[in-house]
């Protein structure tokens, strides 16, 4: 009995000790991270370099020894006559073949807060800085919506790219709901999958509220506000009709303003019958104009690139030496505990 306390107090004092390891290491990265500025960088992508080779590897896997032979002995010739035109040309001063526009590509995967709008800002801003009006922005965007004010400024974003007479087209292959299509409807062109779910241009607020089961514990809970409506609702106090009425009033007023934004982008909308909060696959929000075509974004590029070049551009924000060794440090450790616990069945609860 005595061998077991000792060992279940060494176990404990092992566990305190790792843990007050973890602690520290996440400290020093913090505090390390909290000095450093964090700076990004843009990664470019050829696309229609990759949809080339992927096309050229294909077709030289499905051909023969002979075929694969002839088509080489084709494309030397091709090669050697282009070089000739080239040359001719340069001597000349014409250009063979007319520039080719370009399609940049951008992905926007949204979250609850939009928080990704900050790498939309500087792909957008990269962008702007080289496209002309024959040029075109693709933006392969999902997401099922979140904060106003988040999405709100994305939108903004994106609107940037057509006050520059830039053409825009959004595309939809999963879902663009809520904040996602107020993000959508900007577009010039609005391309979905069959699938997709588009639509849901309504506002949503769910509050929880604790003041019966802090009343049950005998438990006071004190707010203080200067202003009326200060605080409408609140999750521990006691919600007045009054201060539901002035919440629900503010819903009011954001789905107002949504359906007038969409409103103004997507003029033939019958905004009335789209905006209930309902959202729809693809093939209906065709039949409503809530999408232009139904379209994959694959074939869309893939089209594009025998006319155009498409980049892919991202802007990513590299870690930190400090950011990197905090989580490997955090994941090891987390391992070692588990591993520690079921070696010896002790597990928690």
């Amino acid at each position: 009995m005595e061998f077991l306390y000792e060992y279940g107090l060494f176990l404990a004092k092992t566990v305190t000790f790792v843990l007050a390891v973890i602690a520290i290491i996440v400290a020093i990265a913090g505090a390390a991270m909290k000095k450093q500025q964090k700076k990004g960088e843009l990664d470019i992508t050829d696309l229609s370099e990759q949809f080339t080779d992927t096309e050229e590897d294909l077709i030289h896997a499905l051909l023969n020894e002979s075929e694969l032979k002839e088509k080489e002995k084709a494309d030397k010739k091709k090669a050697k006559e282009q070089a000739k035109a080239d040359k001719k040309s340069a001597k000349s001063g014409a250009e063979t073949e007319p520039k080719k526009s370009h399609v940049f590509v951008v992905d926007f995967n949204g979250s609850i807060d939009a928080k990704e709008v900050s790498s939309l800002r500087e792909e957008v801003s990269a962008i702007l800085s080289v496209a002309k009006p024959e040029d075109e922005v693709f933006v392969r965007l999902e997401s099922g919506g979140g904060m106003v004010h988040g999405y709100g400024l994305a939108s903004s974003q994106l609107d940037r790219i057509r006050q520059h007479n830039i053409p825009l087209t959004v595309s939809v292959d999963k879902v663009a709901a809520s904040g996602g299509y107020m993000m959508a409807c900007v577009a010039n062109n609005i391309i979905s999958a069959p699938f997709a779910i588009l639509g849901s241009i309504g506002v949503i607020a769910q509050v929880p509220n604790f003041n019966k089961l802090l009343k049950k514990h005998d438990i006071d809970y004190e707010q203080f506000t200067a202003g009326e409506f200060k605080r409408t609702v609140t999750m521990f106090g006691e919600n007045t009709e009054k201060g539901k009425e002035k919440f629900i009033e503010e819903l009011e007023e954001t789905h107002v303003l949504f359906k007038k934004f969409v409103s103004e982008r997507r003029p033939s909308l019958d905004i009335a019958k789209v905006a209930t909060g309902e959202h729809w696959f693809g093939t209906t929000a065709l039949e409503l104009g809530l999408v232009d075509s139904i379209q994959t974004s694959d074939d869309y590029l893939q089209a594009k690139s025998k006319s155009h070049k498409v980049v892919a551009i991202k802007y990513e924000v590299k870690k930190g030496l400090a950011e990197k060794f905090s989580k490997a440090a955090s994941i090891s450790a987390e391992s070692f505990i588990g591993k520690l616990l079921q070696r010896n069945n002790v597990f928690p609860g």
